[in-house]
């Protein structure tokens, strides 16, 4: 016992940072067994850590006596060596059916009805552990898969049942992660390959299921091994990297192979806004009016902007230029030179995909990424509608293809002709292309599994965002099975002098599917200043005049900061992660504090902008948006062609472990320090200060661990209590929804679920609240507003 530990006594393992920390704190205990050790806390994230073996601190510790350890008696063990004997095989009846949500699982079961039994396993029953890599990089990267201990229970339920059952129906998700799942279910609990089966659907319909049923399969291991591969590649990153960044940034930092990229992406934006230097530039529109002879009217008044030069595309850089080309203009005569009248067609949207939902929920509807993912998954594994049984309304919402069954095009057609007329549908069923660079599976879009179905038939057994998410999915699905739109264009070129003008015009002749839904446009799309425009009838040679010049002064902008759904689309473009990743990928870079949401807009934190430029240095292909790109078609040929899993992984583990060990040695440390917030702790006198934890930022002390003050983080919005005149706070909920309360929280009790404006009632001076995007409502008197019409800054 004089012996004491050689190594660093003040160093042990940390369970949540997953690696050796300093220990803070450190004292010398003696466990029940009388067995030396020493107790502490993690110096990095307060966790309490033990560290065995005897240190000079035990020195005059007075050593406990050993508490005796029971023992099982041998007749116990006999007694349960008895029972055991008499366990027979159970005799096996009825099917047995599993899949992973209860709500799927109770829809199901209302399908199959009588000799099936429906259970869920609640997502994944096993994974790599927590505690260590669980890959072993040396033997053709074999992962190590553990029943966590909460589906423990679950999975000898589930084995007992399986043991029990003739047949064992795998009903996981269609996609190559419910190909995992299924797989999973099967190795963890111990069932016959012989009895167990596949099926698949992409919507939750009796026709579907029992289809599916009629129809099973063998599980498709290629799908197997390229979702494995997929959980080893992102476990490889994450736990080669994380523990670095650890140590040379900040705890709970984390990398992973699409959020970094995702992170870069949003950095490299915010560095070309801060780069951007505004030129100023100038047009020159010209007002015009027809009939230079008899007196105007607002019909025969337009439009004609400054097109060309002397034969030279016009560039108005500066006041000064502008002001003589408008003197110039000022005494010309304007001559049509050109008259070209045509038809344009605009093709309806594609159905639904699962980066276009997303987008489009979030134009339309506000919804992040999550929300609508959870809204939508709801709308799939069924909702309870009249008569008390569960319908699945949406098909799978997990998807990057445009395909349509064509009996659900036959009903939509169907549809369209009863409710707008047979000129509504094209002569034959539109089909629309991919456009992600490798779709990663066969489905279909997301549309309706009835199109009869309508959204207000089934409002009345729906939630506010259900109902407003179905609606959605039906008028785009509708939509996209209807005629094109038909517009009449006109363009009119006129000279005057050496000066070249234009003017153009379009009118809508057919609405086709633009009488039920039009996608919304891209926040940072240009306006078509064209659309809805009519021009007067000109001829060629017909002299106009001129009514007035409006020159009018521009500065470029710089490129707009990435919105979740621009983000999305982005993503999608370069092949990055696929229909699954988009949600939790946008919600990990928000949750870790490297990015922040405001006013849609994504912004990187001096925390993302740090880690992003350390990844970039010593991680260069990581981060690089082909390579991870090329990563995604590799994982596509295990899944499709059948091509090796381990090989994928090999070519990429070459050139990552030398990267590894070149930030090993040297990535520098550049610590992140944490922001005051002008406030004292109120038990110790220090500064309290913001910090990220596992679930977002708190507040806490600056003399952590001496000091454990903690406090939910609130943002002020610079708003009086109505109640008692302290300061609004903003707040979530336990499901992340925003509110608004009283800081005093609970001595004051007042809250809104609408967001407080700092500008007070015209009519009674009471507390306005944001009521839609154009109106702010009073809590006092209830009189509407135009928020345009308030001093206010949304």
């Amino acid at each position: 016992e004089a012996n004491y530990m050689t190594d660093q006594a003040t160093t042990a393992y940390c369970v949540k940072c997953k690696t050796k920390q300093e220990m803070s704190n450190p004292q010398a205990v003696y466990t029940a067994a009388a067995t030396p050790g020493t107790r502490g806390v993690c110096s990095v994230c307060g966790t309490r850590m033990f560290r065995m073996g005897r240190t000079p601190e035990h020195e005059g510790l007075p050593k406990p006596e050993p508490r005796p350890r029971l023992k099982k008696t041998k007749k116990a063990t006999k007694a349960k060596s008895k029972t055991r004997s008499k366990t027979k095989t159970p005799r096996r009846r009825g099917k047995l059916v599993i899949v992973e949500s209860p709500a799927k699982a109770r829809t199901i079961g209302k399908y199959l009805g009588k000799g099936y039994t429906v259970k869920a396993s609640v997502g994944h029953v096993r994974d790599l552990l927590r505690s260590q890599l669980s890959v072993d990089v040396e033997h053709d990267f074999a992962p190590k898969y553990r029943v966590p201990n909460e589906k423990r229970p679950l999975v000898k339920e589930l084995t007992q049942d399986a043991a029990k059952a003739t047949e064992i129906y795998l009903a996981t998700d269609a996609d190559r992660e419910g190909e995992a799942i299924a797989w999973h279910l099967m190795e963890a609990a111990q069932m016959d390959p012989e009895r167990t089966r596949r099926v698949a659907f992409h919507e939750i319909t009796k026709d579907a299921i029992a289809q599916a049923f009629a129809s099973p399969r063998d599980i498709d291991m290629d799908r197997v091994n390229a979702q494995q591969a997929r959980r080893i590649l992102d476990r490889l990153v994450g736990y080669k990297i994380s523990p670095l960044l650890w140590r040379r940034v900040r705890g709970r930092t984390s990398a992973g192979r699409v959020q970094s990229v995702a992170l870069r992406l949003i950095c490299e934006r915010e560095n070309a806004i801060n780069d951007f230097t505004p030129e100023e530039y100038w047009t020159i529109k010209a007002k015009l009016g027809k009939n230079a002879a008899k007196p105007k009217t607002k019909a025969q008044e337009f439009m004609a902007r400054l097109l060309k030069i002397d034969g030279q595309q016009a560039k108005v850089n500066t006041a000064a230029q502008a002001e003589a080309i408008t003197a110039a203009l000022k005494t010309q005569t304007y001559k049509v030179t050109q008259v070209k009248r045509g038809k344009r067609r605009r093709k309806p949207a594609a159905p639904f995909t699962t980066s276009t939902l997303q987008q489009e929920a979030s134009r339309r509807l506000g919804f992040g990424t999550r929300k609508t993912m959870r809204v939508a998954q709801q709308l799939y594994e069924g909702v309870e509608i009249s008569g008390g049984e569960p319908v699945g309304l949406i098909t799978y919402m997990r998807t990057d293809s445009t395909n349509v069954a064509a009996q659900a095009q036959n009903e939509a057609r169907s549809l369209i002709v009863q409710r707008y007329g047979a000129e509504f549908v094209p002569q034959t069923p539109p089909v629309y292309k991919i456009k992600a660079r490798s779709a990663q599976e066969a489905h279909e879009a997301i549309r309706p599994t009835d199109v009869q179905r309508a959204p207000s038939e089934v409002k009345e057994f729906l939630s506010r965002d259900q109902y407003r998410l179905y609606n959605l999915v039906w008028l785009r699905f509708i939509a996209s099975q209807m005629s094109e739109a038909l517009y009449e264009t006109m363009r009119v070129d006129i000279i005057a002098g050496l000066y070249s003008l234009r003017a153009s015009g379009s009118r809508l002749k057919f609405s086709g599917f633009l009488t039920l839904y039009e996608e919304t446009a891209d926040e940072d799309a240009t306006p078509d200043e064209d659309a809805g425009v009519i021009l007067p009838d000109l001829s060629e040679d017909e002299i106009v005049e001129l009514l007035a010049l409006l020159p009018e002064q521009h500065f470029t902008q710089p490129p707009p900061r990435f919105t979740e759904a621009s983000l999305i689309k982005t993503l999608e473009e370069f092949g990055i992660g696929r229909p699954s990743t988009y949600a939790p990928t946008i919600g990990t870079i928000q949750d870790r504090g490297y990015v922040e949401r405001a006013e849609k807009r994504l912004y990187s934190t001096e925390l993302g902008t740090i880690v992003n430029n350390l990844l970039v240095e010593y991680f260069p292909d990581i981060v690089d948006v082909e390579f991870t790109a090329r990563m995604e078609a590799d994982l596509d040929k295990v899944a499709w062609q059948g091509e090796d899993w381990v090989s994928a992984l090999e070519r990429f583990w070459k050139s990552f472990e030398r990267d590894l060990q070149n930030a090993e040695a040297n990535m520098p440390e550049v610590k992140v320090a944490d922001i005051a917030i002008g406030e004292a702790c109120p038990k110790c006198e220090h500064d309290l200060v913001v910090k990220y934890g596992r679930y977002g930022k708190f507040i806490a002390c600056s003399n952590f661990p001496d000091c454990r003050y903690t406090r939910p983080f609130t943002r002020k919005i610079g708003v009086a209590c109505p109640k008692c005149g302290k300061e609004i706070v903003e707040r979530k909920t336990q499901k992340g929804r925003i509110f608004y309360g009283c800081e005093t929280y609970p001595d004051c009790d007042w809250t809104s679920w609408k967001r407080p404006l700092p500008t007070p009632c015209p009519a009674c001076s009471g507390l306005l609240t944001v009521k839609n995007k154009k109106f702010a409502q009073c809590t006092e008197c209830e009189g509407l507003f135009e928020l345009d019409s308030l001093p206010v800054e949304m």
